[in-house]
């Protein structure tokens, strides 16, 4: 009888043991791509963004790092709800962590002159 409880027990707890691997498992893979943060910098003047266009990727932590030569402008991704203004003379960050692979237009809400409707880019979230 203590054998067949003995043998019982440990197909119990290697039927457990299974089972917790397997969510663990399975979380880890639902769960957003970690690593290293990207840092992308971007510089605003009148009438442009460099680089234009930002390539991230979906569950990798970016950090943008904006610098304005020239103006107070705006950086707005209305699809991703983001929206700040940039000072000249100072770095203004924006982290973010894209969860879903798109195309997301940005641009400059701020007026700042003639040309200023050509104030834009694409952020490409890639998987």
């Amino acid at each position: 009888m203590n054998l067949q409880i003995n043998r019982n027990w440990k197909i119990g707890t290697l039927c457990l043991a299974s089972i917790a691997l397997a969510t663990i498992g399975a979380a880890h893979s639902a769960a957003p791509k970690s690593g290293k943060e990207r840092v992308v910098k971007i510089v605003a003047k009148r009438f442009a963004y460099t680089p234009s266009e930002i390539v991230l990727k979906t569950g990798v932590p970016a950090r943008l790092e904006f610098t304005s030569l020239d103006f107070v402008h705006g950086f707005k991704v209305p699809d991703l709800d983001i929206r700040v203004d940039l000072p000249p003379g100072r770095v203004t960050i924006v982290k973010l962590t894209p969860l879903k692979a798109g195309t997301y237009d940005f641009l400059c809400d701020n007026f700042c002159g003639s040309g200023h409707e050509e104030m834009g880019g694409k952020i490409i979230v890639k998987d």
